[in-house]
């Protein structure tokens, strides 16, 4: 898919439905993340892929309640890093942008491979990074879910019915950048 169309359809899709996850599938996304700029090439980043379905059910119990539509994901990506594993130049500490570009990267890759790519905050830090062998010292900056679309909404809020098949807006040029 052409890379505007990518951007364009990707969206915080919640209503879920299972779909295989193959081990090709899993090495062609990290590859394509893979390929993202870091400061002086460290590539911060670090991927726990969560297929396995005993380890999924385990890993819905670090969810906030408000994630509950991502127990239907197939798979679960924990996206972590640490500040020595990027550039530190003054007090400006580069493993978050770093680890944000790859990810920026592998959700599109999700996407562009027909399937969902929903990254989340809502989930309880310690208990994820304990569930998934993560060292302690490690930041866990997200959680990606990702599965294949469903058109059943049945299993979704009422208020993540209402904007499921709506686009959300999105601030005017003006509101986030600067021409000088």
């Amino acid at each position: 898919m052409e890379l505007s169309k990518v951007i364009e359809k990707r969206k915080a899709v919640r209503a879920l439905e299972p779909v295989e996850i193959t081990d090709d599938f899993i090495h062609e996304i990290a590859y394509k993340a893979s390929r993202a700029a870091s400061c002086a090439n460290k590539q911060p980043w670090r991927f726990v892929f969560v297929r396995d379905s005993k380890k999924l059910l385990e890993l819905h119990e670090a969810l906030s309640s408000g994630n509950y539509w991502a127990k239907e994901a197939s798979m679960l990506i924990a996206i972590y890093s640490r500040k020595d594993f990027d550039c530190i130049v003054g007090d400006r500490e580069y493993f978050l942008f770093g680890t944000g570009m790859a990810t920026a990267h592998l959700m599109l890759a999700v996407v562009d491979s027909g399937l969902v790519a929903h990254a989340m905050a809502g989930f309880d830090e310690n208990l994820a990074k304990k569930i998934l062998d993560i060292p302690e010292d490690m930041t866990l900056i997200t959680l990606i879910a990702v599965g294949k679309q469903s058109e059943n909404l049945s299993r979704l809020s009422d208020k993540h019915k209402e904007v499921e098949t709506k686009r959300s807006t999105r601030k005017e040029f003006n509101e986030f950048a600067v021409i000088l």
